[in-house]
């Protein structure tokens, strides 16, 4: 024996499905928005560039908070005749509050290495020199899933029994 849905609890499933799908669709969104970010600097014009300095710098943003490590990286290099010179390593950077990190980083990058810049030709002062990775293309079926379930609660409770 069934007991029948009343139209409250349905429209509460509805509701729930679509919240559901809302946030999974966020996170759909903000999955695709990281993968064409990434996937952009891989469109850059690749030059050649040389390390100038590399350092760990290590501060503290405020009085009551921990030591914040970053890595410092400057390079030079020619683009269309002109020369430039860049800071950063990948194309969004932070600092953290292990030191370990950062000195990875200025271990893989030090003064008078030759490395390949990608130069974003319509902002020739902004170049790279490591690209975003791809994981959000990759990771992007999860989230989906729930756009999916969402979209089924929405169809269950909205759609007519005979």
């Amino acid at each position: 024996m069934s007991v029948p849905s009343t139209s409250g609890a349905r429209l509460l499933k509805a509701l729930m499905g679509l919240v559901i799908m809302l946030a999974g669709g966020l996170f759909v969104g903000l999955l695709w928005l990281s993968y064409q970010r990434a996937e952009e600097t891989r469109q850059w014009t690749p030059v050649q560039g040389l390390v100038l300095l590399s350092e760990v710098v290590s501060e503290k943003p405020t009085t009551h908070s921990e030591v914040a490590h970053r890595s410092a990286v400057r390079y030079s290099y020619e683009f269309e005749g002109v020369k430039h010179t860049g800071t950063r390593v990948k194309r969004v950077e932070g600092a953290s509050a292990d030191r370990s990190k950062a000195e990875k980083v200025v271990k893989a990058y030090p003064p008078g290495k030759v490395v390949t810049c990608f130069v974003n030709p319509a902002q020739p002062d902004f170049a790279i020199i490591e690209h975003a990775t791809r994981a959000g293309l990759y990771s992007i079926w999860f989230p989906f899933l729930f756009v999916v379930g969402g979209a089924g609660m929405v169809w269950s409770a909205l759609r007519r029994k005979s």
